[in-house]
């Protein structure tokens, strides 16, 4: 079947007849290199006059709505329509990409300016905001956003002569902006008495504050400020759609036709009227003008381009014409010349030179054309018109032979019989008629069998039949010339057609996707000799198949350009080129075909760059020739790693779960246990869906990942240490070029990377925000400051990241299928690669987008999947290892060749000085020389090999490898079945590390008096793991099913295990040799468990809802016990053997009476004074408080008690271990928690002797080794658990002005005035703000409406602008903290009182104040940094968090002379309630009045936003930077202190924890001060001060003061303390006192 793989020849855009007038302007301009630059459709064109050559720039997906031109004229910037519309800048010698900025603009980008040195853009959005974005380009990065106007924004321009101003315009308003910090805000320009408030089309800036602008009815405004100052009437007749400025001074263009030029202060130069000139014509209106030198280019309405050289204005140059406003449907081509013939319903139709890329006629008709159609002879041009008639002209003088009128609906296709006689036409209306051509178009026929409009019509070679296709796709046949229909096949089957147009038919199925039944094809042309069909679509979209094809979902070649629909589409007369046509952007775009060729040549034709890839993807016929996937491969693509439940959602479901709680806990909860417990080793390595997850580090540790944990191991000491800070799954791992950083990727609803040291083992930085589900890979590059990441969300996003700033630089869509790895070039940080299904893309960067491309694998191998890549020794090699097990060898994007490595897939590859490794799925490790020639020398790994003295044991030989890494003279594997191996170059092998195999694990046991335990899982394996310090694997055994539990004899000797299948048996325990087995069930056994003392008795459970008693030495079934419900979890017997616990799937708890089973109601009460032996049920009173406020959501899988009784532990399904004091009674009791294991918890196990506690995950197939420390022995090391969820509600303590400023809601002043009582004119709504000069404007309060506005300007009366403030009374105390602070060493103190800063002099008693603000400021610190001297940050009240004026903002500005520097819009809702400066004076901290208390972090000169998070749910009343640090701060607010570190772009926090001090409760803070060596100071609500070292509680200074301290200060130079209370006197703590 020939439709298997696309056609091998191409196209390539050569000419687009065209440009965009409509909707757009400003839209055309000259280049540095005198070419010049526009758009039509969804293609950017830069066209040289004098070599009359088109370059075309084809980034975009969709029509291109707007361009701008950098500085230097180089540059372009274009915008786009669409969903997700992006900028692209590109530059327009080289036509390729530079940068792409993309995921803030909604439906589409309607103006694009750059600053005067281009380093910054900014944008206008499409969208209901009209959204107003700076950018710097360069980086892709956001610098500023806010809404810009609720009607459409005309124009956008940056004043080159003032920084950080930009003006806008459009309907019925102008705007002008300053830029400061993050915060864009806007002034209105006031028209007043001078001029008529109406919509302004186009702006240009100039000198001292002016600015021009053309308004809609033809009058041109000029500005001053924000002042209209005067107009210039009549400037042109109607609206000034274009302005442009040169050095010579500005240029108009209006919807007059007239072009005027000005000089440089607005003087009239010049008018160039085009109407009147040679190629004018009556309607004639400009879009777009553009003036450099002597010449003007001018842009029609008509899209038209016209150039004009000054001296002869009256000749303009006509360069580029197309059709006008109207859709395009009609083109045909000459019989024998290179000559088209479009006509459209502008009611033109224009004939083409294909050769000369020049349109050589036109003529005007009376009705819009739809179709059209040249004689064999090339002598008569027939079109239909949509008036239901047609007009047959000839091509030589477009002289009208004839019109007939004979239907009433559009006439949509016509076309001549091949012998020239019969022309047929083919109605709407669903008939075709016949015409005789000699007869002088005498209708001779009518073909009436179609139900719905026709759409396409060929004749057959010899004249005798018609084929139609109509609305319907129905294909039906008629005999020629009468019209009769055929309906027998036989007639038709050897019919020869002399055209293929039609879109229905077995010759053309291919064309058609596989399940789709949509007419969205428009246009079919097939090419006999080439062999080729070209399709066009209403997508925008020309293919290329290969003809015929008979199959649905044939391959094809895909070429963008035309943005919405493709209406027609045809070959030339020689098949040397296709011509496609547009409806809506109606542009005629010119392709040269090129034939079949040889890869040599493909080299000119690099495919082309493009977002959108013109190369098919989307299609796969029956790919019967691709291999089938690999086994393993197949498997680890439908694993999915979506969760009921992510961790990051139990924060909500906990409140939504508030109510139940409240109700349930009136009697006083259990504290947590005292014991905690820390892990100490795991067995495990996740090798079975991931790969190249192992590394050496700096020291020779080992690093790798399981379940949630990241592990480095000592193979020296056989020791562990663990990264805990995920939360989730680990799914990928890489290491930092200098081996000391790793970073981790997991899965989650917002995934996070954490970037972590090995050493420390503290996280340096979190990434989080761009991925859904989890990250598949991640790789750094070379110079370790950037990461790329890959996501498995549906399009596996790409996102590179600067991840020290935790910035994102650049993001993509990777590819619809999943990606396996990305390796970042060491040689070119812009450049990385991605590999995985049927995969291979080499990307780079360009600003915040990335630009992919293909791998060209061209004639050498098929489009397989890849499994691994590496670079080689240069920037263009590049090495990839496949699915059926061959490296390809690519340079730049070609596949040079490839190489046979391994039998199965190729897993791992590592590049090194000299050369590479590989390892697959035979077990095989390959070592290769550099150019992959050789084979150096291969490892088999097989239990032979092992090094004696090796600790473990090797399950099977040749595993598969899924990692390999190098290093300290070893080569270091990891396989699919969990283990590590370390390969000594000379060939024996260590086992390091082992888990079990994929599979749930379920089944735990620990031996009645020995450190060691015993495991059963899935993977039909019983395993014993030695639990002394050896930790390793003493003996594995197969099984022939899987099982699900294990249990020791009383004496150690037997261990008993249950299996999947029904059966049990029961093994010695030192040789796991067979002692006896059983089968008595169908369902698989879930529990088992030997009676104690003697082990008389063994109890096996099932999943059909029995339990059987067996006596162990008789070997007979004695009992069952019958009643249960459901299947059964957990049985227990009581000390004695005569008593079994049972708990069931319904939540049951049962008892029955062994040996035979009778079913026993024992009341609660007494159930606690049994003595069990063992307690592992999860019901029942004892233990109702381990069930989780989010019951519902989450089960408790598993519990086991100490031997003393006194601490339960349990694991559960969201992969928590808890610990509980028992009995647990009382719903939700206190618990610790710890996180290691990622999903469901199966099983925990308390040792023989309490000291270590094992853990079962059931899908991360580890086993996690817990050592327990008693209450009381607490070595210093931070406390991994995370305390109960609940705080209690005794507080200790109350006071009413706390309760009060908690409870206020600040009112917005600007929005609210009726609520507040206000008297007098507050400085926020002067109208214009007192005229000293230092004060930069800064809007304030939202515009008053133009109605009180122009009053106030027009009347004489001088308004009220000289109320200049000289002294306010009042300090802002009821509601405010730390919110006044010493300047100048004492001379100056600044405070802040309504939407005032002061700042007071001591000495003389003068103030003067900051009156930026347009609300109550709330909050106030000043830096303490000496490079910052006198700057203060102050908070203020606002509305919504919608970024506009009116938004909560943050000043920082200069104390002394009152300089804004730097405003901060915020998302803090409400207010801003705290701010604090880091130590090195660069970051800010500020906490909000949201319900989330919202903690974030700025970079305050730039305004930018590091980070944010919610801080807590209730008011937080202070948050402060450690006054040594950049990274850490404290947070104290109701009922909480919170200990906080920046991590890149990520905030971590700690609770503060209480357990270590007796009676110790959580009260609420009101203040912070910071001490040496990492201690905290606290002042509480009841008066006492806490002392607090790293996160946990030291000791309490009691009753520091009688009532509450709100205020606490650090005198660094002396280590005093001095603190402020509700009670008058102020007291000071000898630093030393508090320390003791």
């Amino acid at each position: 079947m020939a439709a298997r793989s696309a056609p091998s020849c191409h196209l390539r855009l050569e000419w687009v007849y065209g440009y965009r007038g409509h909707q757009c302007r400003n839209n055309l301009y000259y280049t540095a290199a005198k070419e010049i630059v526009y758009f039509v459709a969804g293609v950017g064109v830069v066209y040289s006059p004098r070599e009359h050559r088109q370059k075309f720039y084809r980034g975009h997906s969709d029509d291109i709505i707007s361009l701008a031109l950098h500085p230097e004229r180089v540059l372009v910037a274009t915008g786009q329509v669409g969903k997700e519309p992006y900028i692209c800048i590109w530059d327009s010698y080289t036509v390729q990409t530079i940068s792409v900025l993309k995921d803030v603009h909604t439906h589409g980008i309607a103006c694009l300016a750059f600053d005067l040195d281009g380093q910054r853009l900014v944008s206008v959005g499409l969208d209901s905001k009209n959204a107003v974005c700076v950018w710097d380009w360069k980086r892709g990065k956001m610098l500023s956003m806010a809404p810009g106007h609720t009607d459409r924004i005309f124009d956008i321009s940056w004043d080159l002569y003032q920084p950080n101003k930009l003006v806008s315009c459009g309907v019925k308003h102008i705007k002008f902006w300053s830029l400061c910090g993050n915060a864009l805000t806007p002034k209105r320009g006031v028209f007043g008495k001078t001029g008529d408030l109406q919509t302004i089309l186009c702006l240009a800036c100039a000198r001292d504050e002016l600015t021009y602008s053309g308004a809609l009815n033809g009058d041109i405004y000029v500005w001053k400020g924000i002042n209209l100052i005067r107009t210039i009437q009549g400037a042109h007749a109607a609206g000034i759609f274009s302005m442009n400025a040169c050095e010579e001074g500005f240029a108009t263009g209006g919807r007059d036709g007239c072009i005027r030029l000005w000089d440089l202060t607005f003087k009239p130069i010049t008018v160039i009227d085009l109407r009147e000139t040679d190629q004018g014509y009556k309607g004639l209106s400009v879009r777009s003008v553009c003036w450099r030198g002597d010449h003007i280019l001018v842009g029609t309405q008509d899209s038209e381009i016209f150039e004009i050289v000054v001296q002869e204005r009256n000749k303009p140059f006509l360069i580029m014409q197309g059709h006008c406003e109207g859709e395009l449907w009609a083109l045909a081509v000459h019989p024998t010349k290179p000559l088209a013939v479009t006509g459209s319903d502008d009611r033109s139709v224009r004939i083409w030179s294909l050769v000369d890329h020049a349109l050589i006629a036109r003529c005007n008709m009376e009705e819009p054309i739809r179709c059209a159609a040249v004689n064999a002879d090339g002598i008569h041009l027939a079109l239909g018109m949509k008036d239901g008639s047609f007009t047959v002209l000839r091509v030589r003088d477009m002289t009208e032979v004839v019109h007939i009128k004979d239907r009433k609906e559009a006439i949509h296709e016509l076309k001549y019989s091949p012998d020239g006689t019969y022309l047929a036409v083919g109605c709407n209306d669903s008939s075709v008629d016949i015409y005789g051509v000699a007869q002088r178009y005498k209708k001779v026929g009518e073909c009436l069998g179609s139900l719905s409009f026709i759409t396409h019509l060929d004749w057959s070679s010899d004249s005798r039949y018609l084929q139609t296709n109509d609305g319907n796709g129905k294909r039906l046949f008629y005999r020629m010339p009468g019209g009769k229909e055929v309906t027998s096949t036989e007639e038709i089957k050897g019919v020869h057609w002399a055209s293929w147009t039609c879109v229905s038919g077995l010759e053309v199925n291919g064309i058609w996707p596989k399940y789709s039944d949509i007419n969205d094809i428009n246009s079919v042309d097939g090419n006999y000799i080439g062999q080729v069909l070209v399709t066009a679509d209403d997508y925008g979209i020309i293919k290329l198949f290969r003809y015929p094809c008979l199959r649905k979902g044939a391959k094809f070649r895909k070429y963008i350009g035309h943005s919405a629909h493709v209406t027609n589409v045809r070959w030339s007369h020689d098949y040397q080129w296709v011509i496609s046509i547009g409806g809506a952007d109606h542009s005629v775009f010119q392709w040269k075909f090129i034939p079949e060729r040889k890869l040599k040549d493909a080299l000119h034709i690099a495919p082309q760059e493009s977002l959108a890839d013109s190369h098919s993807d989307e299609s796969d016929s029956d790919l019967s020739d691709v291999p089938e996937l690999d086994s393993e491969i197949e498997q680890e693509t439908q694993l999915t790693y979506r969760r009921q439940v992510y961790k990051e959602d139990l924060p909500q479901l906990k409140e939504q779960c508030k109510e139940k709680q409240k109700s349930a806990t009136s009697k006083r909860r259990e504290r947590a246990p005292g014991n905690s417990i820390r892990l100490h080793f795991v067995h495990g390595y996740r090798g079975y869906d991931c790969r190249s997850n192992l590394f050496y580090t700096q020291i020779g540790e080992i690093v790798y990942h399981v379940a949630a944990v990241g592990v480095i191991y000592n193979r020296q000491q056989n020791t562990q240490r663990f990264y805990l800070g995920h939360d989730d799954d680990i799914l990928c791992l890489t290491i930092h070029p200098l081996k000391d950083y790793v970073a981790t990727g997991q899965v989650g609803r917002d995934p996070s990377i954490h970037i972590w040291d090995t050493e420390t083992i503290k996280p340096l930085s979190i990434l989080k925000g761009h991925h859904q589900c989890g990250i598949s890979a991640v790789d750094f590059s070379a110079d370790g400051k950037r990461l790329a990441s890959v996501g498995i969300d549906d399009s596996h996003t790409i996102v590179l990241w600067d991840w020290k700033k935790g910035e994102k630089l650049s993001i993509a869509r990777g590819s619809k299928d999943k990606i396996f790895v990305v390796k970042m070039n060491p040689y070119v940080p812009d450049k990385l690669i991605t590999a995985g299904i049927k995969h291979m893309k080499f990307w780079r960067k360009a600003g915040g987008g990335l630009i992919g491309r293909k791998g060209y694998i061209g004639t050498l191998g098929k489009n397989d999947t890849m499994m691994c890549a590496v670079y080689g020794w240069t920037e263009e090699m590049a090495f990839s290892g496949t699915s059926t097990g061959d490296v390809c060898i690519w340079r730049d994007i070609f596949l040079v060749k490839t190489v046979k490595a391994h039998d199965g897939p190729v897993f791992s590859m590592h590049a090194l000085e000299k050369g590479f490794v590989t390892g697959g799925k035979d077990g095989i490790i390959a070592l290769w020389d550099d150019s992959f020639e050789r084979c150096l020398k291969t490892y088999a790994i097989k239990r032979a090999a092992l090094a004696p003295g090796s600790k473990g044991l090797l399950l099977e030989d040749n595993p598969s490898i899924r990692a390999i890494s190098l290093g300290h003279g070893h080569i270091l594997v990891g396989t699919k079945n969990g283990e590590i191996l370390e390969v000594d170059k000379s060939g024996p092998i260590t086992l390091l590390v082992q888990g079990h195999m994929e599979g749930e694990v379920w089944g735990l046991a620990t031996h009645p008096y020995l450190p060691i335990c015993a495991t059963v899982s899935d993977d039909k394996t019983l395993r014993i793991w030695d639990l002394s310090p050896s930790h390793c694997m003493l003996a594995v055994r197969k099984l022939k099913k899987g099982g699900r539990c294990c249990c020791f004899s009383p004496d150690g000797k037997a261990l008993a295990v249950g299996l999947n299948d029904g059966s049990f048996l029961m093994a010695n325990a030192d040789t796991l040799e067979d002692l006896v087995s059983f089968h008595h069930r169908k369902d698989m056994i879930s529990d088992i468990r030997f009676s104690p003392g003697s082990g008389k008795y063994l109890a096996v459970a099932s999943h059909d809802s029995f339990i059987d008693i067996y006596n162990v030495m008789s070997s007979k079934r004695v009992g069952i016990c019958k009643g249960a419900t459901s299947y059964i979890t957990h049985i227990d017997w009581d000390i004695r053997g005569k008593l079994l616990q049972v708990n069931t799937g319904a939540k049951e708890q049962l008892f029955f009476e062994a040996p035979r089973g009778k079913k026993q109601t024992i009341p609660s009460v007494e159930v606690e004074k049994i003595a069990w032996a063992s307690w592992t049920s999860v019901l029942g009173l004892c233990c109702e408080g381990i069930w989780p406020v989010i019951g519902e959501v989450t089960d408790v899988t598993t519990s086991c008690l100490t031997s003393d009784k006194m601490v339960l532990a349990t694991g559960d399904d969201l992969g928590f271990v808890k610990l509980f004091r028992y009995p647990t009674k009382g719903k939700f009791g206190k618990f610790k928690r710890y996180v290691a294991h990622s999903t469901h918890v199966t099983n925990v196990r308390w040792t023989y002797d309490d000291s270590m506690l094992v853990t079962l995950g059931g899908t991360d197939m580890s086993l996690m080794v817990w050592t327990n420390e008693m209450e009381g022995y607490r070595e210093k090391r931070p406390c991994d658990s995370e305390e109960s969820d609940i705080d209690s509600e005794e507080d200790g303590g109350y006071d009413s002005d706390v309760t009060r400023e908690n409870e206020i809601s600040y009112t917005i002043r600007a929005l609210s005035t009726n609520i507040r009582p206000m008297f007098g004119i507050k400085p926020h709504l002067q109208q214009k703000e007192p005229s000293t000069d230092e004060r930069p404007p800064v809007s304030r309060a939202p515009p008053q409406p133009e109605k009180l506005q122009t009053n106030n300007v027009g009347k004489k009366k001088r308004p009220i602008e000289d109320l200049v403030l000289e002294l306010v009374f009042g300090y802002r105390g009821r509601d405010c903290r730390n919110n006044v602070h010493y300047l100048n060493d004492g001379d100056d103190i600044i405070y802040h009182t309504a939407s005032i800063g002061i700042l007071h002099n001591v000495a003389t008693g003068s103030q003067s104040f900051y009156q930026e603000h347009n609300d109550d400021i709330l909050c106030l610190t000043v830096n303490q940094h000496p490079k910052f001297i006198n700057i203060v940050a102050t908070g203020q009240v606002g509305d919504s968090a919608d970024m506009s004026a009116a938004a909560p903002s943050i000043h920082i500005w200069d104390a002394m002379n009152k300089q804004t520097l730097s405003i901060l819009r915020c998302y803090h809702s409400k207010g801003v309630c705290s701010v604090s400066f880091s130590a090195t004076g660069k970051l800010l901290l500020s906490v909000g009045l949201d319900p989330e208390h919202t903690i974030t972090i700025w970079r305050w000169q730039e305004g930018a936003k590091i980070a944010s998070r919610a801080g807590h749910n209730q008011r937080i009343f202070v948050a402060e930077f450690r006054p040594d640090s950049d990274t850490q701060f404290v947070s104290v607010g109701v009922k909480h202190v919170k200990f906080w570190t920046l991590a890149g772009r990520a905030l971590l926090s700690k609770k503060g924890l209480l357990s270590t001090l007796e009676d110790a409760r959580m009260q609420t803070m009101l203040a912070i001060a910071f001490g040496a060596n990492n201690l905290t100071f606290t002042g509480t609500i009841s008066g006492d001060v806490c002392v607090w070292k790293d996160h946990i509680l030291c000791r309490i200074v009691a009753r520091a003061h009688n009532g509450p301290v709100f205020a606490m200060y650090t005198t660094l130079r002396d280590g005093l303390i001095v603190t402020g209370g509700k009670e008058r006197p102020a007291r000071s703590l000898l630093g030393q006192g508090m320390l003791k």
